[in-house]
C-alpha cells in the first residue's frame, strides 16, 4: 500500500528530529572539550616537584604526595579549571612545617567530578592519626561536601577562598582568604558560616584569590597588594596555628 502523505510528513519529521538532536549532542560535545582545556597552567612550579631534604615528593594513584614523615595529613582539591600542580608550593610548604599533604588531581580539572576521592586516599593511607580535608574555590566546596558526609572520619575542614553548602555540624572548619579576593561569591561565604558550629575566618590582608596558587592572574580577581610567596606564609601560619 502507497504511504500517504501524513506518514511521510511524519517520516519527514522524525529525519529532522533526529538530525537535530545529533548536531547538539555534537556541539554540546564539543563545548565541552573546549571548556575543559581552557584552564589555568601551573606557572615556576618545577622546584616545588621535586624532593628535597626535608619532604619526599611522591607520584600516587591519585596526585601528588608531600610527605614530611608527619601524623596529620591534608587532603587538598584544586579550583576549577586550575591545573593541580599549580598548588604544589603551598603544599610543599606545609609538609616541610608538619601536615603532609595529598594534592588531588581531578578529573578535567573539575573537583565535581572526583569528590570522593579523599575516601580512596583515607583507606590506603592508614598510618595519619589527624585528617584534615580542605580544598581553594569549587574544590573547597566539594571538600565540604565530602566532609559532611564523613564527620566522624576527620579532624577538620580548611576552606581556602571557599564555602560550605552543607551540614558540617561540630566539625572543625577555617574558612581563609584575601581581603582583594574578587571571585570569592561573599553572600555564599556569609551563608556558609552557619553550617559548622566549630568555625574560623581568617582573613589574609592583601591576599586575593589567585595567591593560594601559582597560576597567574585569575579572571575577575582583585590585585594582590602582597606576594604569592608572602600569601602562602601567612596561609601556612594560620593553618598551623589553628590546628
Amino acid at each position: 500500500m502507497p504511504k500517504t502523505t501524513t506518514q511521510k510528513s511524519k517520516k519527514s519529521t522524525g529525519k529532522i528530529v533526529l538530525i537535530v538532536i545529533v548536531v547538539l549532542v555534537a556541539a554540546l560535545a564539543v563545548a565541552f572539550v573546549w571548556y575543559v582545556n581552557d584552564y589555568y597552567h601551573a606557572v615556576d612550579v618545577d622546584a616545588y616537584l621535586s624532593s628535597n631534604e626535608t619532604v619526599q615528593v611522591i607520584q600516587v594513584d591519585d596526585g601528588i604526595l608531600f610527605c614530611g614523615g608527619n601524623e596529620t595529613a591534608l587532603i587538598f582539591y584544586p579550583g576549577a579549571k586550575v591545573e593541580y600542580t599549580a598548588y604544589a608550593p603551598l603544599m610543599m610548604s606545609l609538609a616541610e612545617n608538619g601536615v603532609d599533604c595529598f594534592l588531588v588531581e581531578m578529573p578535567f580539572n573539575l573537583a565535581f567530578f572526583g569528590m570522593n576521592k579523599a575516601e580512596t586516599i583515607m583507606s590506603e593511607y592508614v598510618s595519619y592519626e589527624n585528617w584534615y580535608i580542605g580544598g581553594h574555590s569549587l574544590g573547597g566546596a566539594m571538600a565540604a561536601s565530602f566532609a559532611s558526609k564523613h564527620l566522624d572520619e576527620l579532624d577538620g575542614l580548611i576552606l581556602f577562598a571557599s564555602y560550605s553548602t552543607s551540614d558540617l555540624g561540630d566539625l572543625p572548619t577555617l574558612s581563609i582568604y584575601g581581603s582583594e579576593d574578587g571571585v570569592l561569591n561573599m553572600e555564599s561565604l556569609e551563608a556558609g558560616r552557619n553550617y559548622s558550629t566549630d568555625y574560623t575566618e581568617v582573613i589574609i590582608e592583601g591576599g586575593n584569590h589567585a595567591g593560594f596558587g601559582s597560576y597567574g592572574e585569575q579572571a575577575g580577581d582583585g590585585e594582590a597588594s602582597i606576594s604569592q610567596e608572602e600569601q602562602w606564609e601567612i596561609t601556612v601560619e594560620k593553618i598551623l596555628g589553628w590546628m
